[in-house]
């Protein structure tokens, strides 16, 4: 992870937050139980619950201290202060598929919140760096594999 500070919207933040602290308090836990019952069956060498145990702590630790550097460079964005003329980190907005006539909505946010699940794309994402600072009216042209996708911004809002 780059020494750059790490842009969040406070619902971001709030929610690396619980991660880390579900990961430090029940998550560990858990995995230390699941060693100590892989070891009270002998032969580690042969012990494949107690491998598979210490493959997930080791994953979990990694992301334990993942999620630490990201904390500690941190950043919220005031959603509160955006200009709504233009596209920025916490902004949602409703667009038009050009091709398809269909409408999307998305709220951009950094990548460490992303989830196209639940319309929420990475500012680094290609649609993402095209809407950035984009005002409403605009034509978005996103490259796609097969072909430039286009789009045109409908509304810029707060959610």
């Amino acid at each position: 992870m780059s020494n750059e500070e790490v842009l969040l919207t406070k619902e971001g933040l709030a929610k690396l937050e619980d991660e880390l602290k579900e990961l430090k308090t029940v998550k560990r836990k858990e995995l230390a139980e699941r060693l100590k019952l892989a070891i009270s069956y002998g032969d580690l060498k042969e012990n494949s619950e107690y491998h598979s145990a210490k493959d997930d702590q080791a994953f979990m630790e990694t992301r334990i201290l993942i999620l630490e550097k990201m904390l500690t460079k941190a950043r919220v964005v005031d959603e509160s202060n955006l200009d709504l003329r233009t596209v920025s980190i916490g902004s949602t907005v409703i667009l038009n598929d050009i091709e398809f006539s269909e409408k999307m909505e998305y709220k951009i946010v950094s990548p460490a919140e992303a989830d196209v699940l639940d319309n929420k794309i990475s500012y680094e994402s290609p649609l993402g760096k095209a809407l950035l600072g984009k005002e409403v009216g605009s034509i978005i042209h996103v490259d796609a594999p097969m072909a430039v996708i286009k789009y045109e911004l409908l509304e810029i809002k707060l959610t």
